[in-house]
């Protein structure tokens, strides 16, 4: 999928935000460093967060459609464009 190059994978984002809550936690970083790691994890969780509410939109997507086996916003183009033709023979 193109968008996994776009944005850093989940689980990596969350490992890198569960160290750095783990270094701030060590109390002994210095202030300016302290504020750049804060800055790094909020932004980390801002990507979880995103990635958390896709995954969870395309489950919805999954139940909403009852088990059917093609989902239209998961699909490509091309793949969208044989089933809107399947349909049409069907009416």
């Amino acid at each position: 999928m193109k968008s996994k190059s776009k944005l850093p994978d989940f689980e990596q984002s969350l490992t890198e935000l569960e160290a750095l809550v783990a270094k701030l936690e060590q109390g002994d970083v210095p202030l300016e460093e302290a504020l750049k790691t804060f800055e790094r994890g909020v932004a980390l969780t801002r990507q979880c967060q995103t990635a958390l509410r896709t995954a969870q939109q395309k489950v919805e997507v999954l139940l909403a459609r009852n088990g059917e086996e093609t989902i239209e916003s998961l699909v490509d183009e091309e793949d969208a464009d044989d089933e809107d033709d399947d349909d049409a023979d069907e009416r």
